[in-house]
């Protein structure tokens, strides 16, 4: 990636790799959605790559993306946003009421303020769990002994119908064995989604199933706060 390329230009690149990688696995064309990972940037940094087409964003928190998003919204009603950061319950009005999936599904008091306020809001949001397959203690997500019971607990006890996992594999250790964990999880949980891979794995999570990827800083160009 060089400076001198455009937002779109590298959406293009990113597009072409990502059909390159279900080639290469055997899976069908389309079968990964893409997510552009969006937060840090601005409005301005976002109109580009949505005029190129793109129209699945990530973000990581609840007034970040409050700040942005429903403007570009009224220009572009066909968006759709990802909350892919930690919710906190007492964001769970203004999350379910912004975004259109929620991949951090962890504790029950997420999964019942979730469920409380899609009914009271009358919507119906995408939804994962997510596992944190490298068991760090400084990371959000259920552990991976855990994950059966929680969205066991999550569909009776919640009434949410979970779609999918999502992990975020230590940063230094190889990413394939967390994807595969995952996928091994959801096939034993008869869940279709998997939310893996970031700019640096991404092929890797596709040829180990993921049905999204979350692609940021290979998209939108660096940025300071975190792995995109």
């Amino acid at each position: 990636m060089t400076s001198s390329e455009s937002a779109s230009e590298r959406l293009a690149a990113i597009r072409t790799r990502i059909a390159a990688a279900e080639a290469e696995a055997g899976r069908p064309a389309g079968a990964t959605a893409l997510i552009a990972v969006s937060k840090t940037f601005g409005a301005e940094d976002i109109r580009p790559v949505i005029e190129a087409g793109q129209r699945v964003f990530g973000e990581n928190r609840v007034q970040e993306a409050k700040g942005k998003w429903p403007a570009l919204r009224e220009d572009y009603p066909d968006l759709a946003v990802h909350l892919i950061g930690p919710l906190q319950s007492n964001k769970a009005a203004e999350a379910v009421a912004l975004f259109d999936a929620i991949h951090t599904i962890d504790r029950d008091k997420i999964a019942a303020a979730v469920a409380a306020e899609m009914t009271k809001q009358n919507r119906s949001l995408r939804l994962f769990v997510q596992v944190n397959t490298g068991a760090e203690p400084q990371k959000a997500g259920v552990l991976p002994g855990d994950a059966e019971a929680f969205v066991a607990r999550c569909r009776e006890a919640h009434g949410l119908a979970i779609e999918g996992l999502m992990c975020i594999p230590p940063l230094d250790e190889a990413p394939a064995p967390h994807f595969a964990l995952l996928a091994k999880l959801a096939r034993n949980l008869a869940l279709s989604g998997l939310s893996m891979g970031m700019s640096g794995d991404f092929e890797i999570a596709i040829a180990l199933g993921a049905t999204c990827v979350r692609v940021g800083s290979a998209i939108f160009g660096s940025r300071d706060n975190g792995p995109g």
